[in-house]
């Protein structure tokens, strides 16, 4: 079973990495048979985010807890938005060795803009495996982030894993929402 509307993953990014990653996500939900769409913010307005069930938003972290300058030009359209009935979920690049106290602080920011949304957030990920000080995407402790968390800098050899694994488990949570 998949969706009747593809999923919307929207990224924001400087150095092409968060795309990258956006192209891996939907080449998995390929997989799965789901149809998707890939969006640069940079091309689109915040209500674009309203037009779709299910939205993968990407967003890296720059040096000391930066917010991506295209996602962080929406800020107020992000607080106003209404998203009731939609998933939502996050996934976020960052440097754990470089800016250890700053780790995905980014995906943490987009998640504080749009829980006033009414959106449901799904993909919650572990941080087991990660090696960091502080950020502002952890929930329930240190124990999970909101989002996928993604380093590039440090360990891009389990980046492939990682999107595999995460849309696996978004995968069972939309069907579980979907219920």
């Amino acid at each position: 079973m998949s969706l009747a509307t593809p999923i919307a993953i929207i990224y924001g990014t400087d150095t092409n990495n968060t795309e990258e990653v956006a192209n891996k996500i939907a080449k998995q939900w390929s997989e799965l048979g789901q149809a998707t769409e890939i969006f640069n913010i940079s091309d689109i307005d915040a209500n674009t985010l309203t037009q779709y069930d299910f939205l993968i938003l990407g967003i890296p972290t720059w040096d000391f807890g930066g917010i991506q300058s295209d996602w962080e030009d929406l800020e107020n359209e992000l607080t106003e938005l209404d998203l009731k009935g939609k998933l939502i979920a996050l996934y976020g690049l960052g440097d754990q060795f470089g800016y250890a106290d700053y780790f995905l602080d980014a995906m943490g920011w987009m998640y504080e803009k749009l829980q006033s949304s009414g959106a449901t957030f799904i993909g919650q990920w572990s941080t087991e495996g990660y090696d960091f000080t502080a950020s502002r995407a952890c929930i329930n402790g240190k124990d999970h982030f909101i989002g996928l968390g993604i380093d590039e800098d440090q360990q891009f050899e389990l980046t492939d894993e990682r999107v595999e694994q995460w849309v696996i488990q978004l995968y069972a949570e939309m069907m579980a929402e979907m219920e």
